[in-house]
């Protein structure tokens, strides 16, 4: 059912390529140089400058950005991935089902989301903010109302919600004891943007 963030250029916007190259492997854990920026130790499901790590070998990585995956090999030239993302306008296109999903990140750490217009903030299952690492229990109890009755959430704030180069911070979210297969990106991150669809397309733009 999930589908791959897939962003589309349109002008008058210029593609932006990141660089990525591997420095080393520290363990479990790959040492990425990002557009010439400072080595920074990343494990599998972190996210670093927009550079996700989907896992680490002996000597190579595999990276996710903004949806395209790319093998960096220890000691090789820079990789260059190109995404249409300026941090200020992102396009998504739908799955077969018309759904808008893709991969982001919840505070530097890699998740699967459903754009989501009819919820009013990031809704997260309990299974996924434990996945997460999210102290959700130490915010603030909620009583939520589903087809089988009420039942107690919690509702937090996230310290960032990242769409490919599309970052917001301290945005609201709950958390439901329920199991969600994907986090629903609801109204407490798409109300920073504006949002039009066309046909299968959908583009967030940042309001000014």
């Amino acid at each position: 059912m999930l589908g791959a963030l897939l962003l589309a250029a349109t002008a008058p916007l210029a593609a932006h390529a990141q660089a990525v190259a591997l420095s080393g492997i520290l363990g479990p854990r790959a040492l990425l140089v990002v557009d010439g920026t400072a080595p920074r130790s990343v494990a599998p499901g972190e996210t670093h400058r927009g550079v996700t790590v989907v896992s680490v070998g002996r000597d190579e990585a595999v990276v996710d950005v903004a949806g395209q995956r790319r093998t960096v090999v220890l000691g090789a030239a820079p990789v260059s991935v190109r995404s249409a993302s300026t941090g200020q306008r992102v396009t998504l296109r739908s799955d077969q089902r018309g759904h808008f999903t893709g991969t982001g990140s919840i505070n530097g750490q890699a998740m699967q989301y459903l754009v989501d217009t009819g919820a009013t903030a990031v809704s997260i299952g309990q299974p996924e903010a434990d996945r997460l690492g999210l102290a959700y229990r130490n915010g603030q109890p909620v009583l939520m109302t589903t087809a089988n009755g009420t039942i107690q959430g919690w509702r937090l704030k996230l310290d960032s919600v990242r769409v490919g180069e599309l970052e917001l911070r301290a945005v609201d979210a709950v958390v439901t004891p329920q199991s969600i297969p994907v986090v629903l990106l609801g109204n407490s991150f798409l109300s920073s943007f504006q949002m039009t669809r066309l046909n299968d397309e959908m583009v967030l733009e940042r309001r000014r």
